[in-house]
């Protein structure tokens, strides 16, 4: 049996993929409302094929709980935030998870780490939290780190088809683990030992950090001369080894705009490339909460009030805010001492910030500009509802000529 712990975004649709490939799986979350909820048969945000793989999971038995469970095989899968200050990973989460798990644990239990961490986390934290309780690493338990490679939005796709990484000690622990991974998992499984499963899972998203970043940083220069950035990339993209991404309004989500930070705080002198990209992400929010005012300004709007934000998620097609663009172009509105932005993601049905609507028929008309921050299939699908109004389009979805770009 495999206890999952930690029920959210990575954890429930773990333990959803092992239970329905005949693995039994006992997920614990110490959250009583969500747990009474996958209790009564309702899953917990939305995700394509999700409620599919949830039935499937019920089907084959699958149990929650708040309990933890004496079992020999472990998926902790909390989150790990970082310190905004220091920019160093907060383990506190899943060293409790750990700490929690011991008390029920029988000698030989793997406890395996999903959750993503800063190269050496494991080191400082977690072994320390282990031998802290007299127990020997290797003989009385062993660690594994596993860490997820799966993007909201495609989650149970990329849970069956994407390659991963299983970091051991023991290469006959990681081969162990990766008979487990395999029993769902259709992709190469490597594995390696931990401190390279951790460096991983962490450069793979800094990697794309640093890309993206250097698109935004584009954006700005073609800004600064009134040259069109999407058609520069375009045509340089045309070259055979070339493949640059789009700009946008800032980077959210909890992979991307988190994980390289975990590199500059531990690395501070070493990680420079790294440091100004994220800099030049979470800048971009502020850029274009300028770029409004620029536009309010040439199209004689004064009322900041009858400007809305179309987007509340970090992404298209997904219920997930986490670090989203527009929450920090919110957060940085009110340090500019402007306030009264309108809101609308439909995505979103519960009240998240102020001024938020919820139907887009009321949301257009309450506002003269939009910027589109999110570029979800509805407003793809009613874009003529847009011609009459001033937008901004952060995301180069919309194809009528009138539109001002980042």
């Amino acid at each position: 049996m495999v206890n999952v712990i930690g029920l959210g975004y990575i954890g429930l649709p773990t333990a959803l993929m092992l239970a329905s490939h005949g693995v039994e799986v006992i997920g614990t979350d110490y959250n009583e409302k969500l747990v009474e909820t996958l209790k009564a048969g309702r899953t917990t945000f939305k995700e394509e094929g999700l409620e599919e793989l949830f039935k499937s999971a019920v089907d084959a038995g699958i149990q929650f709980t708040t309990k933890y469970q004496e079992t020999d095989t472990y998926i902790v899968s909390v989150p790990t935030p970082y310190d905004k200050f220091s920019k160093k990973v907060d383990a506190c989460y899943v060293v409790s998870a750990v700490q929690d798990v011991l008390k029920v644990a029988p000698r030989g239990a793997v406890i395996i780490i999903e959750s993503t961490v800063s190269p050496g986390t494991l080191d400082k934290f977690i072994r320390p939290a282990i031998e802290e309780t007299g127990r020997r690493i290797g003989t009385d338990v062993s660690l594994v780190h596993a860490p997820e490679r799966i993007i909201p939005g495609n989650m149970v796709y990329e849970l069956l088809h994407n390659n991963r990484t299983i970091g051991a000690d023991d290469r006959a622990i990681g081969e162990k683990v990766k008979t487990l991974y395999a029993s769902f998992c259709q992709g190469e499984i490597v594995v390696t030992d931990i401190r390279t499963a951790e460096m991983t899972k962490v450069v793979e998203n800094t990697y794309r950090a640093v890309n993206i970043a250097f698109a935004n940083e584009l954006a700005k220069i073609c800004r600064h001369d009134n040259m069109d950035v999407y058609e520069i990339i375009r045509i340089c993209n045309m070259h055979p080894r070339v493949n640059i991404l789009q700009p946008g309004p800032g980077v959210g989500g909890h992979c991307i705009s988190v994980d390289p930070w975990f590199l500059v705080g531990d690395y501070p002198s070493l990680a420079k490339v790294i440091d100004e990209s994220m800099k030049t992400n979470d800048g971009m929010p502020d850029f274009v909460l300028n770029r409004i005012y620029e536009i309010m300004k040439e199209e004689g709007l004064t009322d900041i009030t009858r400007v809305g934000l179309y987007g509340l998620t970090y992404k298209e097609d997904v219920d997930d805010m986490r670090e989203s663009p527009t929450l920090q172009l919110l957060e940085s509105q009110e340090r500019h001492l402007a306030s009264g932005l309108k809101v609308y993601d439909p995505l979103i049905t519960e009240n998240a910030v102020p001024n938020q609507f919820h139907s887009l028929e009321e949301f257009l008309n309450a506002v003269d500009m939009v910027v589109v921050m999110v570029g979800h299939e509805e407003i793809k699908n009613n874009m003529e509802k847009l011609k009459g109004k001033v937008v901004l389009d952060t995301r180069h979805i919309c194809g009528f000529d009138k539109v001002y770009k980042i």
